[in-house]
Parts: C-alpha cells; sequence; structure tokens
C-alpha cells in the first residue's frame, strides 16, 4: 500500500499532467466547466494504474516530487476552471512567481559552485534561514500577498512534519520546473509590458506573446 508522501508526490505529478491541458489553445476556448470537467478527467486517468503502476507513478520516477509552491501553483490553475471564474488572483500569483524567480537565481547557481557559499545547506536546518523566511512571510502578510504566505508556511509546515523522502527545506520551496516557470513567466509580463509602453503590438498580440 502506498505510504502518505507517495499519494502527495503521485498527485502533485497528476496534478502537473492535467494542468498541461490549460496550455493548449484549444482547450483555452473551452467553456469554463468543459476545462474543469476535461482536466478532472484526465486527473483521474494518469492516477489508474497501467501494468501495475499508474501513468503519474512513471513520470514521477523520471521527476521525483514536486515543491509544495509548484503543487500550490498547479492546484491554483486547476481550482479556476471550477470556480467558473476569470483570474482573480494574478497580482498574488506574480508576486509568488517573483520571489520563485529571485531564489532560484540565488540558489542555483550558487549551488553549483559559484561563489564561496552554498545556500542550499541552509535547508537542512539553518536558523538563521528559517527566521529570514519568516521575515519574508511577516512582509507579504503586510503586503497582503497571501499566496506568498500560504506557499512558504505550507511549505515549512510539510518539512518540519517529514512529508517528502528529502530533509532539506529547499526542496519543499523550489524545484527546477517552478523555476524555469517562473522565469519564463516573468521575462513574458516584463515583454508585454515593454510592448504596451512601446504600442507594438496590439494588446490582442501582447497577451499571445509566448
Amino acid at each position: 500500500m502506498p505510504n502518505f508522501t507517495d499519494l502527495t508526490g503521485l498527485a502533485g505529478v497528476a496534478g502537473a499532467l492535467a494542468a498541461c491541458l490549460l496550455w493548449v489553445p484549444w482547450v483555452k476556448r473551452l467553456a469554463n466547466n468543459q476545462r474543469a470537467w476535461l482536466t478532472g478527467a484526465v486527473f483521474v486517468m494518469v492516477l489508474i494504474p497501467f501494468n501495475g503502476f499508474p501513468l503519474a507513478a512513471y513520470v514521477r520516477g523520471a521527476t521525483g516530487d514536486l515543491s509544495i509552491t509548484t503543487v500550490v501553483l498547479l492546484w491554483c490553475a486547476l481550482l479556476r476552471p471550477w470556480l467558473g471564474t476569470a483570474s482573480n488572483d494574478s497580482r498574488h500569483r506574480v508576486a509568488l512567481l517573483v520571489l520563485v524567480s529571485l531564489a532560484a537565481i540565488v540558489l542555483y547557481p550558487m549551488a553549483l559552485g559559484l561563489g564561496a557559499l552554498d545556500p542550499y545547506r541552509l535547508g537542512y536546518g539553518s536558523g538563521p534561514f528559517v527566521a529570514a523566511l519568516l521575515l519574508v512571510v511577516l512582509a507579504a502578510w503586510f503586503r497582503k500577498s497571501y499566496l506568498i504566505v500560504f506557499t512558504i508556511s505550507f511549505a515549512a509546515f510539510a518539512w518540519s512534519v517529514g512529508w517528502y523522502e528529502s530533509a532539506n527545506l529547499w526542496d519543499y520551496l523550489l524545484d527546477p520546473f517552478v523555476s524555469i516557470y517562473a522565469l519564463a513567466a516573468i521575462m513574458k509580463q516584463a515583454a508585454k509590458a515593454l510592448c504596451f509602453k512601446t504600442g507594438e503590438p496590439t494588446n490582442r498580440q501582447a497577451r499571445d506573446l509566448p
């Protein structure tokens, strides 16, 4: 019988596979309820065992467990069609993506040897690192960036109870997938802002930038 870590790991990968549909152009043109049922059906299908294991298990074997930040962003995207509303959390999501981008820019180059400090080691229970995260949470709370507050708090809680196999807090906060997505999304937002400022291209073209 799969343990709790396996169940949540499979659910995270299944959510990622279902969320990928939201990027498909013809799916974007569907009504909210149709997108909701389609993504829900895919989520269930990839968890059905095939030759002993579900598709999500094969994907998880290649990707590993997704960070809590990734899971939160995925479920925000998946739940949006079910709620039947347009994206009204863009400000909170952009704030979280900016924070993820900054963390990734600092963490990965330094963890790979750029500089004398390896910030990844701080994730094994460093008091100053936990205190810094607390300050980020407090700052986000006062700025009403509640998605950041929830994500970091949830990640810290999961780490404290040993939710994943990893004992490093960074693995709960960040992974390469959400880092690449955040950097791409921020660059897309910057390109849109530049296009609107210069008047090129039209509004519709700006929305369609990759």
